[in-house]
């Protein structure tokens, strides 16, 4: 998809649900490095003429717990460093190919007219989501009101789908039972409009496959 090629059975099934018109909702569990985002991107792009617009998205959750408000700068300053995963996936796609593919071409014309929108979760709220295929990133960091909210809202023609790591979670409330992804992979297994795929082999690289198992 869009350059991406499934580098296990998991990714596969995973890449199969993100392209699957008859799913309109798909979560993804797996540790860092799996491919979880990369792997959604690439499904999107892939998709781009059925929809009017991709929004890449994630909540805003400072490491430390302090608050976005003490630090130094003004609104997008602030906000980038929690972005810059998202960009880095966007950037490993767009490296797969040469300023002279139309491919590469696409993509920048795609973030210049915002048919591709990389934004804090927050930012989207209140927006109507139809015709969207819309990448929640880190839903573990989610609660599951948050969760249903998004869900809710989704209009005539939208794809939603749910990556996250739930033994990952830097919300200080919620754990591996009580947050978002947990509730919803719990809540709506079953249904024909939904898929869940868990993403077991970290495709990134040997160290960060050392940091999942050992650390």
């Amino acid at each position: 998809a869009f350059g991406v090629i499934p580098k296990n059975a998991e990714q596969t099934f995973a890449l199969d649900a993100i392209m699957n018109p008859a799913v309109r909702l798909v979560s993804i569990q797996g540790v860092a490095g799996t491919g979880k985002t990369l792997l959604s991107l690439a499904g999107a792009l892939e998709q781009r003429r059925n929809y009017h617009q991709i929004y890449l998205a994630r909540p805003i959750v400072p490491l430390s717990n302090k608050d976005i408000g003490y630090l130094p700068g003004d609104v997008n300053s602030k906000l980038n460093p929690y972005m810059e995963p998202l960009w880095d996936n966007l950037k490993f796609i767009r490296s797969l190919f040469s300023e002279k593919e139309k491919e590469f071409k696409q993509l920048n014309d795609m973030v210049e007219n915002e048919k591709l929108v990389v934004c804090p979760l927050a930012y989207i709220r209140g927006r109507s989501l139809s015709n969207v295929f819309f990448i929640v990133d880190e839903a573990q960091n989610l609660t599951p009101h948050e969760v249903k909210t998004i869900i809710s809202r989704a209009g005539e023609n939208t794809k939603i789908v749910f990556t996250g790591d739930i033994y990952q979670i830097d919300t200080p409330y919620l754990d591996t039972q009580s947050n978002g992804l947990s509730y919803l992979i719990d809540k709506v297994k079953g249904q024909s409009l939904y898929a869940h795929i868990t993403l077991e082999k970290g495709e990134r690289s040997e160290l960060a496959n050392l940091a999942n198992d050992l650390l």
